[in-house]
């Protein structure tokens, strides 16, 4: 699937880059505003997004905050004029993956691109689980996972992680009421009804074993 989600209220930059990605083998749909793109999230599935922060109606940030709180992890390159510490902090505590800063050349954009897609495979293994990556459902000893949300979205970001610890920080953002408690209680669940070890690294987060 190479199929892209390009916000960008700008047409001359938005034309250009469609031209330049539809000729390395990349479909895209340009979104103008926040809510045109909403609904293409809806509609169709993609291998990556790329949202501008500034356009019309709802902000490029605010529309992936949104689509990570509804269980959206699809790979997100923000590119940006805004290059201010606290703009780029925003952008990947919203689930940014990455963030490019305007003034950009596109082979740039196409190469952080493949870096990104290159990631995606249908299906994510680790030990008796199978996560399916376009619809994030779990399979766990061949059977489908059934369970809450918080846990299920903690679990694919400690699978997808691995062997690698994920940061206390981005696992607190899939709470929905983000406390240390909270965050405890949630990792204890996983471990007693799944059997899976799952360690605290320390002064980082957690990582599965």
């Amino acid at each position: 699937m190479n199929r892209l989600l390009l916000l960008e209220d700008d047409p001359n930059l938005s034309k250009t880059l469609i031209k330049y990605l539809k000729y390395n083998g990349y479909d895209v749909d340009w979104a103008k505003n926040g809510e045109e793109a909403m609904e293409l999230t809806y509609e169709n599935r993609y291998a990556l997004y790329l949202f501008d922060i500034n356009v019309p109606l709802i902000s490029g940030v605010d529309l992936l905050t949104e689509l990570r709180h509804a269980d959206d992890f699809t790979p997100t390159i923000i590119i940006s004029a805004l290059v201010d510490i606290e703009s780029v902090t925003k952008g990947f505590i919203a689930g940014a993956d990455d963030y490019l800063k305007k003034p950009f050349d596109p082979e740039e954009l196409l190469v952080r691109i493949k870096a990104k897609t290159a990631k995606l495979q249908s299906v994510t293994k680790f030990k008796s689980f199978e996560i399916n990556n376009q619809t994030n459902e779990i399979h766990y000893n061949r059977e489908l996972l059934d369970i809450g949300n918080v846990q299920k979205s903690i679990l694919i970001a400690l699978i997808k992680n691995h062997p690698n610890p994920v940061v206390k920080d981005e696992l607190m953002h899939l709470l929905d009421k983000p406390t240390d408690v909270a965050l405890r209680v949630n990792i204890a669940k996983l471990k007693k009804n799944l059997g899976v070890e799952i360690k605290s690294v320390r002064g980082v987060g957690y990582k599965i074993l």
